[in-house]
């Protein structure tokens, strides 16, 4: 039955002229729909330990038959974790139900083995090292020629961006954070190295012993196997010779560090991570650091499968291997490619506990990681399902809440965060926050606190009513009087926000927005921007 006219002519144009334009152009899968392994279309897609995502059957049959494939990169994945990719799972399914694509169908076993068996029989060993090696040279090339990432290094890359006024808040990338889509911003005064890291002998920590004999570092090649295969001698005297020796060598040298960080080597010293003798874990950490201060290993690392370790050092290692290891991540972090996939590996909330660690280089490097970690969209939402935000604002009051303002600002860059911070009562914590700030005059805390409540005052009514429950107006008017110029502008449009009349057609319930009485759409025609 067609009903209404109008409606039955409507319904005829679409099929005749919109639909069949739509499915011609989107029948092509994207590529990241597509098992590299398989060729098919995933139905249950899996992220595994060096980060590609793949069919779980492909991962299964690769596992059964003891055979790692080299991928159209170079590079060999890393099966010993497999993690569902439930987020790709739902981009497929609902591409499929957009486009009218078949959804993916059950994969068959056997199918797969022999494709794989078809890989396996037609590549060698000699030949997949030789490539392995050309595709890591090429990857070093493209990462020289990348142009630098806002946002990836904290020294160097977290100073203010120009960008127009318009655009502040239409960022979709990892630097979405409010430190930078917000004008002039303050440059965080933050270093790439960790705080375990040192450069003099003289400041290494209790588990390092000094060894009178290292390998000549004129000659890497030789260095790299001779590494390799003592820290894979079933002596354990000799394992830790070898482990301080190489913790020793990559302390200084930038080019050694570049030239032993082979997948040979990250294999051995991913095994040592996982020692039961705290001299070998903690210089293996140790070393780890040193190998991960430059920037052209720092994917090669994670992609050789050291994170999932790494991360189980972080959460029972002794307590110098825990500083290390958080100094590791923070160093990894820095790598725009590493993000998400750190995040995915779960150090998310081994990270958070370690925010408590009786060790202050613990607590600082694990913060500096969060706060990387967070600038990617995936990690936020992770956070905040990990209640991070409950976390974050208790220790507001600590000698770590400079750090910690850093990742709230990213959190509340995004809409769960946003929501989560507000239902945190994180308004009443950070006006509490920049009252004394404003006594203590600490100006860097200062402009953190407000630019995380000026996130959160973006298109929200809601904060309208939390603010002035909190008293804020008061503590803004200090902060556009006596603070600095970017915090004066935040400030000063917070209160014309404050200021300006309800344009509701009726009067608004504060009290009852606080106690979540009220619901949210009724202000969403009536939002401000700033």
């Amino acid at each position: 039955m067609v009903g209404n006219g109008k409606l039955g002519r409507w319904r005829f144009s679409l099929r005749s002229s919109a639909a069949p334009a739509k499915k011609s152009e989107k029948t092509k899968p994207l590529v990241e729909f597509i098992c590299p392994i398989s060729g098919l279309l995933m139905l249950e897609p899996v992220v595994v330990s060096s980060g590609q995502t793949f069919e779980k059957t492909s991962v299964d049959v690769c596992k059964d038959l003891k055979f790692v494939p080299i991928l159209a990169d170079g590079s060999r994945p890393d099966f010993s974790t497999v993690i569902p990719n439930l987020a790709l799972k739902k981009a497929i399914h609902s591409w499929c139900m957009s486009t009218g694509a078949d959804l993916p169908r059950d994969v068959d076993y056997s199918s797969i083995e022999v494709s794989v068996r078809r890989m396996m029989a037609s590549s060698t060993q000699s030949e997949g090292d030789s490539r392995f090696r050309d595709s890591e040279r090429n990857l070093l090339k493209g990462m020289a020629e990348k142009p630098p990432v806002i946002l990836t290094h904290a020294a160097t890359e977290l100073n203010p961006r120009s960008i127009p006024h318009h655009h502040h808040f239409y960022s979709s990338s990892s630097e979405e954070s409010v430190l930078a889509n917000v004008p002039d911003t303050p440059p965080l005064p933050f270093v790439t190295r960790p705080s375990c890291y040192s450069s003099s002998p003289s400041a290494s920590t209790s588990s390092e012993i000094v060894v009178d004999e290292t390998p000549d570092p004129n000659s890497s090649t030789s260095d790299e196997q001779h590494f390799a295969s003592k820290l894979q001698s079933p002596d354990i005297f000799e394992q830790e010779q070898c482990v301080i020796s190489l913790r020793k060598v990559t302390r200084t040298d930038e080019e050694l560090r570049v030239s032993l960080c082979t997948p040979r080597l990250l294999s051995a010293l991913r095994q040592c991570l996982l020692s039961r003798y705290a001299t070998v874990q903690t210089n293996a950490v140790a070393a780890l650091v040193n190998l991960s201060l430059e920037n052209a290993n720092k994917l090669k690392i994670v992609r050789s499968g050291i994170v999932p370790p790494l991360i189980d050092v972080l959460k029972a290692g002794v307590s110098e291997s825990q500083e290390h290891a958080a100094g590791a991540l923070f160093s990894l972090a820095l790598e725009e490619e590493n993000k998400t996939a750190i995040g995915v590996l779960g150090a998310l909330q081994p990270l958070l506990h370690a925010l408590h660690s009786d060790s202050e280089r613990t607590r600082n490097d694990s913060a500096l990681a969060l706060y990387h970690l967070s600038l990617k969209q995936s990690n936020r939402v992770k956070l905040v399902k990990l209640g991070a935000v409950s976390t974050l604002l208790t220790m507001l009051e600590t000698g770590l809440a400079g750090r910690v303002l850093l990742v709230l600002c990213n959190l509340a860059a995004s809409n769960e965060g946003k929501s989560s911070l507000l239902d945190s009562n994180a308004v009443e914590c950070l006006f509490r926050k920049l009252r004394t700030e404003n006594v203590n005059a600490d100006e860097s805390t200062r402009e953190n606190c407000v630019a995380c409540l000026y996130s959160l005052s973006h298109g929200s009514m809601r904060f309208k009513g939390l603010a002035r429950a909190a008293r804020g107006a008061e503590v803004l008017r200090v902060v556009e009087e006596n603070g600095s110029e970017r915090a004066r502008e935040k400030a000063k449009r917070m209160l014309m926000m404050l200021r300006e009349r309800d344009e509701v057609g009726e009067s608004v319930d504060w009290d009852a927005i606080l106690e979540g009485g009220v619901s949210q759409t009724l202000f969403r025609g009536s939002s401000t921007e700033f």
